[in-house]
């Protein structure tokens, strides 16, 4: 049996990519901000880099992050709190679980024991 796919049209949206510094954040962000505005969206972006410079792959003070708002309509800010979080890794998640909605982390919410979050 086929699965149906559920599509819902947004007139905005904030998306946050979080991962390792190196991971590629940046790019990635850059990139999807770049090819959301050739399609015709308003977009307002803010990257967001680690305390550390070199931080060791999976801390929490070496995560890196990029989001972007973007939106049918005049976008302003870059948003406050994120409506679909990308995150490469556990660190990544226990950083941004708190700058998620609140519908988002009721999703998350059977997952925190077992990341310790």
């Amino acid at each position: 049996m086929a699965e149906q796919t559920k599509v819902t049209t947004l007139e905005k949206v904030v998306i946050r990519f979080s991962g390792d510094s190196g991971d590629g954040m940046q790019l990635t962000g850059t990139i999807f901000s770049n090819l959301s505005a050739i399609f015709g969206n308003e977009i307002s972006t803010f990257p967001d880099y680690p305390a550390e410079v070199r931080a060791p792959q999976g801390t929490l003070s070496g995560v890196s992050g990029f989001q972007v708002h973007l939106g049918s309509r005049k976008i302003f800010t870059p948003g406050d709190k994120a409506d679909v979080l990308v995150a490469m890794n556990p660190a990544a998640l226990k950083v941004n679980v708190k700058n998620l909605k609140d519908y988002l982390e009721l999703f998350l919410a059977d997952q925190r024991n077992k990341l310790n979050l």
